[in-house]
């Protein structure tokens, strides 16, 4: 198999990421930075070409594809399985909302243990067996070419660790920016990062934490 080039978008910035509120499947939009920010990725993809675009059908990711290839004609295509961990009963608090109205999923939440059954919601690993079989089949679907996929920070560190062989167990220790860009690439051998957390692109003004 010829290689094939994942460019894995992060959706731009919403109210809720600035009130660090749980957003999951909740459909949440951009707000005026997220827009913005959606607008220079969009300035920045410019110029690439692609075979497909799929995004997340939850808005803040489909508001930010649609931008992302607006200006060059692009189709995009919805993808509900590339939707954020459904995150149950701490979807819509904070965390210290959380902590105090839902202790029980908050602590499995917190624990990073991948088997561990969240309230109304997807384990880890059945949200992490998700993502990774998506971007795997949209891989083979579209083998030799370059995609992009807009989508969410859960997702992000879904494929990371998939291409990085990091356990689900371990906490976090790379970024996953709002409109940042990050390029994979895939071959017969497995997966291999190029390029993570690129978010050059972005003014200093809007470019945010990875909250």
């Amino acid at each position: 198999m010829s290689e094939t080039r994942v460019l894995l978008v992060r959706h731009g910035e919403t109210a809720w990421n600035v009130e660090g509120r749980i957003q999951g499947h909740v459909d949440t939009a951009l707000n005026a930075l997220g827009q913005a920010q959606a607008r220079a990725l969009g300035e920045r993809l410019l110029h690439d070409k692609f075979d497909a675009v799929y995004s997340s059908d939850l808005q803040r990711a489909y508001e930010t594809a649609r931008s992302a290839v607006l200006d060059g004609g692009g189709t995009v295509i919805p993808e509900p399985r590339l939707r954020e961990r459904h995150l149950g009963v701490l979807q819509g608090l904070t965390g210290p909302e959380a902590m105090a109205m839902q202790p029980g999923a908050w602590n499995t939440f917190k624990s990073r243990d991948p088997a561990a059954v969240l309230a109304g919601g997807e384990s880890l690993d059945e949200f992490f067996r998700r993502a990774v079989e998506v971007v795997e089949e949209l891989v083979h679907r579209h083998a030799g070419t370059q995609l992009l996929l807009v989508t969410h920070g859960g997702v992000l560190d879904a494929i990371y660790r998939h291409a990085t062989g990091m356990p689900l167990a371990r906490a976090r220790d790379f970024p996953v920016y709002n409109a940042s860009v990050n390029v994979l690439c895939h071959e017969d051998n497995g997966w291999r990062i190029e390029k993570w957390g690129d978010i050059s692109h972005l003014p200093q003004e809007l470019a945010m934490d990875d909250s």
